[in-house]
């Protein structure tokens, strides 16, 4: 199992057997921070996307069964774009066109997601638009996301 697996998915599923019980006797919520890769996978994020693909799936499910047995736990996946953080802006240098959102706007998106008990969260909000399209219209979507990236950067990555 490769290291983005475990942070990215494994580690969301423990915290959240543990926390369960917890939850579903005081009615609380969970917030699940995600990625549009999650949604919308892009060249050059393969074990990234498909951790957070099932991020996404694992929650999914979860508030399916949960809403089947009516219990009252509120599950808020939020869905970020790239952030301006150091790291995550070195990594993709050269390889996307995106750009970098800034990260305290993220962070009070998800606090407001998770206070309002909302189900989904998109930030920037236009990413909403571009998972909308994945499923209405795949061709043109694999345009938009040329668009975006530098080929010749990533590959050389």
């Amino acid at each position: 199992m490769t290291t983005s697996t475990q942070v990215n998915f494994l580690s969301y599923v423990q915290l959240t057997s543990r926390a369960l019980p917890s939850l579903t006797d005081s009615k609380g919520s969970l917030v699940v921070v995600s990625s549009l890769l999650g949604r919308v996978p892009t060249s050059f994020s393969t074990p990234y996307s498909a951790a957070k693909f099932a991020l996404d799936s694992f929650f999914g499910s979860l508030r399916r069964e949960l809403d089947v047995q009516d219990v009252n736990v509120a599950i808020t996946m939020c869905v970020l774009g790239l952030r301006d953080r150091a790291s995550a802006t070195e990594a993709v240098r050269g390889v996307t066109r995106v750009k970098a959102a800034p990260g305290p706007k993220a962070a009070l998106a998800v606090i407001r997601g998770g206070a309002t008990r909302a189900a989904g969260v998109f930030y920037p909000w236009r990413f909403h638009l571009l998972c909308l399209l994945r499923r209405w219209l795949p061709r043109p979507r694999a345009w938009f996301i040329r668009q975006d990236l530098n080929v010749t950067a990533a590959a050389a990555a």
